[in-house]
């Protein structure tokens, strides 16, 4: 559990970054900018032109710390890590229950009713919040959603078919980000939002969204690596080559607190502006370089904050659960939990 905050981002473009000793060095333009012992590290990930030497991937890859590439804007591009580590036994459980449609229902069930009771939260804190000072359409249109995603979750709670089950996700974030617009409190006409949009996004709020996904897939990857499972072979997701199917699953827990509503603070709170973000020739809507870094430093600062987790009675670092939600998913696969708990936002 010691691989919690400790990820490096490097968003300088053409930095390079190599080895010294037992540190990584960054350099810029032939000085140095930064440095920063490898003992440190459990990921480095670099947004956009970056790049590393041979010998400190080399060090990397022996030492467990993954390097992954991804565009300026958030994008995935590559992901060098060393051997293959954790329990045969344990992936091979994970493969078996992936084939067995009620057993991998019953883990599907429960990542979902996460993800929905955490969307759920989302929509409540704002009306507790700012619900006086809303508009009387706005304050009944998120009360509608409340009531529907709490009808979800009782769906969810019977239901065993799988196709069912992602059904009902769908619905879940119809109903969701059909109101999302709603807990955004500034009124620029491009900070709006008019709908979910990916590949590319085409507003600065699904450009915000896409990127912090990237980011927290990332982690959420590593945190299963580090527990001994198949990042790629996910319950929720179903197998496509390239895609880490069980990463994206333990992110649909973490997405309304660590992603949506880090999104909504940075705007209603006016850290990021229209200025902040560019549009392309094909519509694109992508962050500025100087944006992604405040970004980036938010994320860093939200992963600090304390939360208590439902299942455990405790209180950690939020950059901590990704790694405590892969070490319960794989205590159920062996056996040691009947089920697996799902991550519940209080």
């Amino acid at each position: 559990m010691r691989r919690l905050l400790n990820t490096l981002y490097v968003t300088t473009e053409g930095a390079w970054l190599k080895k010294d000793g037992a540190n990584v060095v960054m350099e810029v333009e032939g000085k140095e900018r930064a440095r920063l012992p490898v003992h440190m590290l459990e990921s480095l990930v670099c947004l956009g032109r970056i790049l590393v030497s041979p010998p400190l991937l080399e060090y990397c890859a022996g030492q467990g710390i993954s390097v992954c590439f991804l565009t300026p804007y958030g994008k995935f591009q590559a992901r060098v890590e060393g051997p293959v580590s954790g329990n045969v036994l344990l992936r091979r459980e994970q493969y078996r229950r992936t084939d067995d449609p009620v057993r991998c229902a019953a883990i599907v069930r429960n990542v979902l009713l996460g993800k929905v009771h955490n969307q759920r939260a989302v929509v409540s804190r704002a009306i507790r919040d700012h619900g006086e000072s809303m508009g009387e359409d706005a304050r009944a249109a998120l009360a509608h959603a409340r009531e529907r995603l709490r009808r979800i979750i009782d769906r969810l709670l019977k239901e065993e078919n799988l196709d069912v089950l992602r059904g009902l996700e769908g619905e879940a974030a119809q109903n969701y980000f059909g109101v999302f617009d709603s807990l955004i409190r500034v009124n620029v006409p491009a900070l709006r939002f008019n709908g979910r949009s990916r590949r590319p996004p085409t507003d600065a709020v699904n450009a915000l969204l896409s990127f912090l996904y990237t980011l927290l897939t990332h982690d959420c990857r590593s945190a299963l690596e580090t527990v001994g499972l198949d990042p790629a072979v996910g319950f929720l997701h179903r197998d496509r080559p390239g895609r880490p199917s069980l990463a994206l699953d333990l992110l649909e827990e973490f997405r309304p607190l660590f992603a949506d509503r880090l999104v909504l603070s940075l705007i209603n709170r006016r850290q990021l502006g229209e200025q902040d973000f560019m549009r392309l020739d094909n519509g694109a809507v992508l962050l500025k370089e100087a944006s992604r870094k405040t970004v980036l430093t938010a994320y860093q600062e939200r992963k600090r904050e304390e939360l208590r987790h439902a299942f455990l009675e405790d209180k950690f670092a939020a950059g901590l659960f990704p790694y405590i939600q892969a070490q319960l998913m794989s205590r159920h696969l062996r056996g040691d939990l009947e089920a697996y708990p799902s991550f519940l936002w209080k």
